[in-house]
């Protein structure tokens, strides 16, 4: 992440015999920037546009995803749909969790999608990964937080790895602690990402991850380090006053 240029746009590409050559335009200005490797990734959409429901009475937004409730049950009770068709972020494992609530309701068995959060993976190196509520999010629904992050630097794992690019970070409810999002850069933060996710589900607070023990050493302690952060009872790092 040498450089994120946004409101930008790709003119074109050019292969060349040392790579590419991409322009790009950027606050009125092209620029041409040299590369190796391209990687385009623009988005999806749904591919709902074969599947007949011309025929039927289910109901498709604009932009071809299938409205359904918290059973993955569309307006036709004898419809269900699920994953990249329907809103929401288009993840296998997301999508996963709605094929068994799919199921079991077709089973007539009842289950909803009740899930409060998804975490999300950007298999990068170093790795980046999320779940919840993100500093950006809580700023434009001006929800207040309180925000404890922890260096890998700060982290004995990560300096016996000699992986110590990265970090940890809480957010949490100013009045109760409770969590309401965490976000991680670093080795491994990918499957870390799943502690997180379970302790939003199980309505965990920042005592929780405190008190949880965790084996030492490994990359996972950097939840507990943030978590100590954001209580304001950091010991590991001369940050004790948790900022807001």
């Amino acid at each position: 992440f040498e450089r994120i240029l946004v409101d930008s746009k790709v003119e074109s590409i050019e292969k060349t015999s040392k790579g590419y050559t991409v322009i790009v335009s950027h606050e009125g200005e092209s620029e041409t920037i040299k590369t190796d490797q391209v990687l385009v990734a623009i988005g999806r959409r749904p591919n709902t546009d074969d599947l007949g429901l011309e025929n039927t009475d289910v109901k498709v937004e604009k932009n071809g995803l299938i409205l359904v409730d918290k059973h993955c049950r569309t307006n036709n009770s004898r419809i269900y749909a699920i994953g990249d068709i329907v809103p929401g972020p288009a993840l296998a494992h997301k999508a996963s969790r709605e094929a068994k609530v799919a199921a079991e309701n077709i089973a007539n068995h009842d289950a909803e999608l009740d899930n409060i959060a998804v975490p999300a993976v950007v298999f990068t190196d170093p790795e980046i990964a999320w779940t919840g509520l993100s500093e950006r999010d809580a700023k434009e629904q001006e929800i207040p937080y309180k925000l404890g992050k922890f260096p890998l630097r700060a982290l004995g794992r990560a300096r016996t790895l000699g992986r110590t690019d990265g970090f940890v970070k809480i957010l949490a409810d100013p009045d109760t602690n409770l969590v309401l999002g965490v976000g991680m850069v670093g080795p491994h933060v990918s499957e870390m990402i799943a502690e997180a996710t379970l302790a939003m589900e199980m309505g965990a607070t920042l005592e929780d991850l405190m008190v949880t023990i965790h084996p030492h050493p490994t990359i996972s302690e950097a939840i507990m380090e943030a978590a100590e952060v954001a209580a304001g009872t950091a010991v590991h790092i001369s940050q004790p006053t948790p900022r807001k």
